[in-house]
């Protein structure tokens, strides 16, 4: 009797496998990916930082900041670019120095809800306060020569724009400071300064000493 050969079967080959295909496929995508957030992260656009702090209310100008390259990708738009800037804006919050500048803190004047007022208080207050620093305004109004009642907060948040120290008051110093603060307080703001009430600026809670 004649032995029969087995049939050979064919070897399958790579090509024909759609497993291969579907490994070779997530290969390209994943280095198609690794490219994608590589260029994305090389791609910068033009921004403005605050080249010193503003603070509420202040009109700005391109002199108030620099133009620094930032890879922000998708965040691009929330941040004030060069070519955004336009006259008659001014900060809505304070921005410290070196800050990315929000396009949402700066607005147009005609709509601001802050202004500035010249405050000189009693006491002199903390080498910390300077420009940016949020203070209390406290007032105590005036009973008779002398003789003042129970203080009170005038201006629960008022932002700092400068200060001015004197020193030649006997028994202490004072100082005067510029100040933003809402346009809610104003006339009372100026009322006390009016009546001769005693007025302290005192840094709030959580300012830096």
């Amino acid at each position: 009797m004649t032995a029969v050969a087995p049939a050979r079967v064919p070897r399958r080959t790579p090509w024909g496998d759609a497993r291969f295909f579907l490994g070779l496929l997530l290969i390209v995508a994943s280095v198609a990916g690794v490219w994608f957030v590589v260029s994305a992260a090389r791609h910068t656009a033009p921004v403005f930082a605050a080249s010193h702090t503003i603070v509420p209310g202040e009109t700005i100008t391109d002199a108030d900041f620099e133009i620094v390259e930032v890879a922000l990708g998708q965040l691009g738009d929330a941040y004030l670019a060069p070519d955004a800037l336009a006259e008659g804006l001014v900060a809505t919050r304070t921005i410290t120095v070196g800050e990315l500048v929000p396009a949402g803190a700066v607005g147009d004047a005609s709509r601001a809800r802050t202004t500035s007022v010249v405050v000189r208080s009693a006491v002199d207050v903390p080498a910390s306060v300077e420009a940016g620093t949020v203070v209390e305004v406290w007032s105590a109004p005036l009973l008779e020569r002398g003789e003042f009642d129970t203080p009170r907060i005038l201006v629960a948040a008022a932002t700092v724009v400068s200060v001015s120290h004197d020193d030649s008051m006997i028994g202490g110093g004072s100082a005067a400071l510029e100040l933003v603060i809402p346009r809610a307080d104003v006339a009372a703001t100026l009322d006390a300064m009016a009546d001769g009430s005693a007025l302290s600026v005192v840094p709030t809670a959580g300012a830096s000493e």
